[in-house]
């Protein structure tokens, strides 16, 4: 009986083993059978076809669609694109730091060197003209050819041919490339009598170092509090989210942990470095445009019991990408895994492709939501996004602004002011004036946008329906009289619109004279959500 008892286990084990095999020889089976097709159709196409194919271009849509089908987040990267993934990863380039935009008439205009940049330090202002890069012309060109020129290995000319905005003189400009660093660290400073304020855009190489910087020196200014600001911060990588939590926790606090098919997915991630604070209040600004690494921090912060969360729920990205070497070397960012917090929490979406609008999770069922508990035994919940201790609302732009910005007329008036004016008061103390705020109505009046409000495009929907539904003529009246009493023209809009788009013009002012941080002054000045969650810390 025992032997019959052992036959059968021992039957169980080598079906068992013979079925992993087989399955196994099927999936490599099915793999071959649809590489074979695939080739078979692009041989045939390539034989057939009655126009010429660009089989790279066209292999490339191939592919782009086959990783689009995976998640959002998995991407072929081409050997030619070496530098976007660079600058991905390391928020550095070779150029000359500045951003362009493109001309009507062909050429390309500085919108706003980059403080420290070569071209800062060539005395390239906004308003400046490119009309020739190392003697060719740019007349023709897109914006993006226009960069891909200047861009280049530090240490080599470029040289530019220039018409001054302000006074209109043509001139040859010598620009001596560097490495171009782009900070994740968009502003420091302190708010209120003794609260620091730092604002982070993003997790590349060397961010924690220069956010520990920052923060010591705005402890030596005598900060008591700490705000971290990650709204609209769309991550980067995980060793730097995990560095921004090592400078104020105790070394040896787990982070993060990480689950994935390949083993080496499967870890726990700890800080190792030594705190510069484990006492001092933190909060830290969150919302929709919060993501990976910054909902990593954040995930962790509140865990932990370290850190007061305000804002809105972030965006639900808990998907981790690793990037694996391809042939002809390019490269490849997968998925590999799923990121959770030290309570146990998955911060991913449970349906990433359903989504709010503005890119925010969107209602989960209650049933679907799990608790889990923070170190000082608080209720925390998965489902998607970091739920923020403090809701805060979000200041929502109106439709006319939204277009304002979409157009960069906001831009183009600011540099428009600045070829007119030498110089502007410290950003502290600018406010545009009600003349110069006229100037700007009469300049976005000649300009395309679509001034609408929300109320006029429905308006708008609600008569086209009406004519498909064979009713308008019905009720023409009606709807003609609505629609009169809700139009207005740009003019009247853009003055009804005056406290809401008059702060975003005086930063961009700002930044053209004093470059991108001290525009964040005059963006402070006006963070409503910000000085309500201070408010309710």
């Amino acid at each position: 009986m025992r032997d019959m008892k052992k036959s059968r286990v021992i039957l169980t084990v080598i079906l068992l083993l013979i079925a992993v095999q087989v399955s196994a020889q099927s999936d490599a089976f099915k793999l071959g059978k649809s590489l074979d097709i695939q080739y078979s159709i692009l041989k045939e196409v390539s034989n057939s076809y009655v126009d010429t194919i660009k089989f790279d271009k066209f292999i490339k849509i191939g592919i782009d669609a086959m990783l689009e089908s995976l998640d959002p987040y998995t991407v072929y990267i081409p050997e030619e694109n070496e530098e976007k993934l660079r600058l991905m990863t390391t928020g550095t380039y070779g150029g000359i730091g500045a951003i362009i935009k493109k001309k009507t008439n062909g050429g390309v205009i500085i919108s706003e060197p980059y403080e420290g940049s070569p071209a800062a330090k060539s005395g390239l202002l906004p308003g400046d003209q490119i009309i020739e890069i190392d003697g060719v012309s740019v007349i023709g060109e897109t914006s993006q050819q226009s960069t891909d020129k200047m861009k280049g290995q530090p240490g080599t000319n470029v040289k530019f041919k220039v018409v001054r905005g302000r006074s209109g003189d043509t001139l040859d400009v010598v620009v001596i490339r560097e490495r171009i660093h782009i900070s994740d660290i968009e502003y420091a400073g302190m708010i209120r009598d003794s609260i620091g304020y730092i604002k982070i855009s993003g997790f590349t190489a060397k961010m924690s170092k220069e956010l520990r910087d920052n923060v010591l020196n705005l402890k030596a200014k005598g900060a008591k509090r700490l705000v971290l600001d990650l709204r609209g911060n769309g991550g980067g990588l995980m060793e730097e989210a995990t560095d921004m939590v090592s400078l104020f926790v105790p070394k040896g606090t787990l982070v993060v942990s990480s689950k994935g098919r390949v083993s080496t997915m499967n870890q726990e991630i700890f800080t190792t470095e030594y705190p510069i604070d484990t006492l001092i209040p933190l909060m830290v600004m969150v919302n929709s445009g919060s993501a990976s690494s910054s909902e990593i921090v954040a995930g962790a912060l509140q865990d932990l019991d370290r850190a007061t969360i305000a804002g809105k729920r972030t965006f639900g990205k808990g998907l981790i990408q690793s990037i694996q070497p391809v042939a002809y070397n390019g490269k490849i960012k997968v998925t590999t895994g799923k990121y959770y917090t030290p309570s146990g929490r998955c911060v991913q979406a449970i349906d990433y492709s359903q989504r709010n609008e503005d890119g925010s999770v969107g209602s989960i069922p209650d049933s679907l939501i799990r608790e889990f508990k923070t170190k000082k035994g608080r209720s925390v919940y998965d489902g998607g996004g970091i739920a923020p201790d403090i809701e805060t609302e979000t200041h929502l732009y109106s439709r006319p602004t939204v277009s304002l910005f979409y157009n960069d007329i906001i831009g183009d008036y600011a540099i428009e002011y600045f070829k007119k004016h030498s110089a502007i008061v410290k950003t502290e103390d600018f406010y545009l004036t009600d003349t110069d705020y006229e100037n700007f109505v009469k300049y976005a009046d000649g300009c395309e946008f679509d001034y609408r409000s929300s109320v006029q495009t429905q308006i708008d929907q609600m008569i086209k329906s009406a004519k498909l539904d064979g009713i308008y003529d019905t009720c023409k009246k009606e709807i003609d009289a609505l629609a009169s009493k809700i139009d207005m023209d740009k003019e009247t809009m853009l003055k009804i619109k005056k406290s809401e788009i008059k702060p975003l013009i005086e930063e961009e002012i700002v930044v053209k004279y004093y470059f991108r941080k001290e525009g964040s002054i005059i963006g402070l000045r006006d963070d409503s959500q910000l000085y309500e969650a201070l408010d309710k810390w």
